[in-house]
């Protein structure tokens, strides 16, 4: 079962900052992310999604791929790849994988200006919670919306405010 967690900062830079120490930790293989989001809230009151994989990329690449070789097969693989690139992209930007565009930027939209929010998705428990909460002690925050457990979010506010047991 996924546990999602969405922790505010005060600062544009921050929500990225811890952002990259999970990814350091998903690396040690202390973490399962299934979706890493940040979300900022410039001066103007713009909001910006940070996802964590280029959809669009991702899915010109593969159609390109795909086409040309179709295109092969009617010796016109530049015309395959083009039409398989288009398709793709297409069908990328319209795929929404993970955390839901739509509850991201719902709960952006009560994000104070010069802010940034950290929309994380684990997939399954975490091997070494105690690691992982010592690896996030200090960089503090404001837990917005969880699944956790009352006991689980109290313990992760405390690590996030450098008052771990």
């Amino acid at each position: 079962m996924s546990t999602l967690v969405v922790v505010g900062y005060n600062d544009i830079y921050k929500a990225e900052e811890v952002r990259i120490k999970l990814w350091k930790l998903q690396l040690d293989y202390l973490l399962d992310m299934e979706d890493a989001v940040v979300v900022v809230k410039d001066a103007k009151g713009k909001v910006k999604l940070h996802q964590a994989y280029n959809l669009t990329t991702t899915g010109a690449m593969n159609g390109g791929l795909w086409g040309a070789l179709v295109g092969m097969l009617f010796l016109n693989p530049l015309l395959g790849f083009a039409v398989g690139a288009s398709a793709g992209a297409v069908s990328g930007s319209l795929t929404d994988v993970g955390i839901s565009d739509q509850f991201m930027k719902e709960l952006a939209a009560t994000m104070t200006p010069n802010s940034s929010s950290l929309f994380v998705l684990l997939r399954n428990d975490t091997p070494a919670p105690d690691k992982v909460l010592e690896e996030l002690s200090g960089t503090g925050g404001t837990i917005l919306k969880t699944s956790l457990s009352n006991e689980g979010e109290a313990r992760l506010q405390a690590a996030l405010d450098g008052k771990l047991d």
